[in-house]
């Protein structure tokens, strides 16, 4: 379990040093996970129901959303069933961005496997004497 562990934090820190590395402003934890959850989760996301996944208040939401939409990667539209509310949804740029995103996940996951396996095959080299 530790080694999968180590992989998936080793996955993690290779896609944050890609995001880093990339042209373009940086997005801060909370702001990716808006970004997610309004890509790849169905809708429609609400900046009350975004606060209440994320368990933080509505006005963080709309800091979020503000440099979100700003980026280009998000936008707020009109809910047309209810013209009180306000709909957020990823823009092409910020559908594009998740889609960099899961690249560099797999990119960051090759070079782990090959430590994994490395490592497995170090351990049974052991064991085996």
């Amino acid at each position: 379990m530790r080694l999968e562990t180590d992989r998936l934090v080793d996955i993690l820190r290779d896609t944050i040093l890609g995001t880093v590395r990339r042209d373009g402003a940086d997005l801060s934890a909370r702001q990716l996970s808006l970004l997610l959850i309004a890509t790849l989760e169905d809708g429609p996301h609400t900046v009350r129901g975004l606060a209440l996944r994320l368990d933080i208040s509505k006005p963080a939401i709309t800091r979020s959303l503000d440099r979100l939409h700003d980026l280009g990667l998000a936008e707020r539209v009109a809910d047309p069933r209810d013209r009180r509310s306000v709909l957020v949804v990823p823009t092409d740029e910020g559908v594009a961005y998740v889609e960099d995103l899961k690249s560099m996940m797999i990119q960051a996951a090759k070079p782990v496997r090959r430590r994994v396996t490395r490592r497995a095959e170090h351990v049974h080299a052991i064991a085996a004497e």
